[in-house]
């Protein structure tokens, strides 16, 4: 896979570009990056990249020349290779799990960061396929929401991760059509108190898996029930964090979340809901 990264600070990515599961990528030759700097498309002395908004306002606006071409840099004019190309943006499509499903199979991407206020609303218009939202909140820039892209997407390739079936049994499912996972336990079998359920240590498989999926159907209800809801809009039967021989996350029997001991903190980390499946990569119209 190759991941052009249109951004005005490439300096963001060198450490997390070459470390931890994304560094043994590009090592083992599964993934390969460029980044392209958009100063470097500018034409006056100051290299200048942004202006004020037309019609007056707050805040500045990136330019759309450096812009568009940085990007036709990588992919031709006109794109004929059609590249998708995603800008990063709280106005896109909320980035779920089915979403880095397909764009890991996709060979070549383009992600650009956006920064300020906006962009020029004609780089849209020109050359931008997607758009991707990471979350109903602001960042300074698109660069923090790219790496969270591009780790979502690595995991998925095919000899990225040390256990093939690692991403199967994550939350959401390697295709976004599972439930929450269970709670997992290690050494040692008690600790302040608190003992690692007995079905664990049992050595009964079968037992275990039944277990698992029924403590995945419990946290799915009790902490995600908007996965269920959309789930049944669409008419989709969603299966429990395993594989396709996990039980079905509703259909299992109801399971026990167990409660947090007093004082401690029982908030739990939102994600976006699981949205259709994206279209095919192609030039937006304008919405003008």
């Amino acid at each position: 896979m190759k991941l052009h990264l249109v951004t005005l600070f490439p300096e963001f990515f060198a450490a997390p570009l070459g470390t931890t599961l994304v560094g043994r990528a590009v090592e083992a030759g599964l993934v390969a990056f460029r980044c392209v700097n958009p100063r470097d498309f500018t034409r006056d002395r100051h290299r200048t990249v942004d202006d004020s908004p037309y019609g007056g306002g707050p805040g500045m606006i990136l330019k759309a020349p450096p812009l568009v071409e940085a990007v036709e840099s990588l992919t031709g004019p006109g794109n004929p290779r059609q590249v998708p190309i995603v800008l990063l943006t709280p106005q896109g499509e909320r980035f779920t799990q089915a979403r880095a499903a397909e764009m890991a199979r996709w060979p070549e991407i383009v992600l650009v960061c956006g920064r300020y206020k906006a962009v020029d609303e004609r780089f849209r218009e020109l050359v931008v396929t997607h758009e991707l939202s990471v979350g109903d909140y602001v960042l300074s820039g698109g660069e923090p929401a790219c790496l969270v892209v591009i780790d979502a997407l690595v995991r998925l390739l095919p000899g990225a991760l040390g256990d093939e079936d690692s991403a199967a049994s994550d939350s959401f499912g390697p295709e976004g059509r599972s439930g929450l996972d269970c709670g997992y336990y290690t050494r040692p079998p008690e600790y302040r108190g608190l003992r690692v359920p007995e079905v664990l240590l049992s050595g009964h498989h079968a037992r275990i898996a039944k277990w698992r999926a029924e403590e995945s159907a419990a946290r799915t209800r009790a902490r995600r029930p908007d996965l269920l809801q959309a789930w049944a809009r669409a008419g989709t039967r969603p299966r429990a964090p395993g594989g396709p021989g996990a039980a079905s996350a509703t259909g299992a029997a109801p399971g026990r979340v167990k409660k947090k001991p007093a004082g401690r903190s029982s908030r739990t980390s939102r994600r976006p809901t699981a949205r259709g499946a994206a279209r095919a990569p192609q030039r937006r119209k304008s919405e003008g």
